[in-house]
């Protein structure tokens, strides 16, 4: 469903993965064994290398949920995790499991398991070559980004409504809308704490270039979270985010499950749609940015 960007990456070929590589699947919901001890001495080499950095930057950085999540699983620096392991302390917390699937899996696969707490995680790494580079969700991702917040009870619940709203989102035919809360929320979401913004969302936190850009450059705007503005507003999928929206607490994610959303997808369905550094006299303005990045790389762009 996803596709992620680090940071502005080469144009070498990369191998695809599940869908987007043209998978058949054995069984109907995706799931393949994890076949943890298949993975080399490489691989677990580079989730050591992304481990150890990111543990470095995520300080004062991530949210307290975060660094809770991380500290009670079973998940170190020596080797990627057994997904056998996460799910027993998941099962025991908030009642999620982790299943390996190839990579990127259908719409309706990946709400169906969300639906039904299990988080689809991709069972391969990326290449030593591609650390700064990520086309598609692999274990660092899924597994590093995601699973400590599962730990959390208010996004474990938050995740399993969004999977069964998906679901009727896809057949209303307003998953765009839908997605792009998930986007910038799971994905790329800010909160307040009373020590400062940090981070919740899984492709910040897996992301070193990105965990810095979201909370220390001047360019990005950091916008107060509305939910039918975060519906019309399109995001990046090549490079940082223009905007970040903040909420106050993940409780406050909650109250998303239990909204009628039908009203919404009537307004949102054919209405204005926002660019993903737009500014608008409405929204609660945490930090404006000043856009230089994305002009440079405009500039840098036109010119080449």
């Amino acid at each position: 469903m996803l596709n992620l960007m680090e940071a502005p990456g080469s144009d070498t070929a990369k191998a695809k993965h599940g869908l987007a590589g043209g998978a058949t699947p054995e069984r109907p919901d995706w799931t393949i064994d994890q076949s943890w001890e298949q993975y080399t001495a490489q691989e677990h080499g580079v989730w050591k290398t992304l481990f150890e950095r990111q543990t470095k930057l995520l300080p004062g950085r991530a949210c307290d949920a975060f660094v809770d999540g991380m500290r009670k699983l079973p998940i170190g620096a020596d080797e990627i995790p057994d997904f056998r392991r996460l799910s027993e302390v998941l099962m025991r917390k908030t009642g999620w499991q982790v299943v390996a699937v190839p990579g990127l899996v259908p719409d309706e696969v990946f709400f169906e398991h969300l639906a039904n707490r299990r988080f689809p995680s991709g069972q391969f790494i990326r290449k030593p070559h591609e650390l700064d580079y990520l086309e598609e969700p692999d274990v660092f991702h899924d597994v590093f980004g995601h699973v400590p917040m599962l730990m959390n009870p208010a996004i474990a619940d938050y995740i399993q409504a969004y999977g069964q709203g998906g679901l009727r989102a896809k057949e209303l035919g307003v998953l765009d809308k839908l997605a792009r809360v998930y986007w910038y929320t799971v994905e790329f979401g800010l909160l307040r704490q009373k020590d400062g913004l940090r981070i919740y969302g899984a492709g910040i936190a897996s992301s070193r270039t990105e965990t810095v850009f979201s909370l220390d450059d001047a360019s990005p705007n950091r916008i107060g979270f509305e939910l039918e503005r975060v519906m019309r507003t399109h995001y990046r999928i090549d490079d940082f985010q223009e905007s970040y929206f903040v909420i106050d607490d993940l409780d406050s994610l909650m109250e998303l499950a239990s909204i009628d959303f039908a009203p919404l997808y009537a307004r949102v369905r054919d209405g204005v749609e926002y660019q993903p550094g737009d500014v608008l006299p409405t929204d609660s303005v945490i930090t404006r940015g000043t856009g230089s990045y994305h002009a440079q790389r405009r500039v840098a762009k036109a010119g080449s």
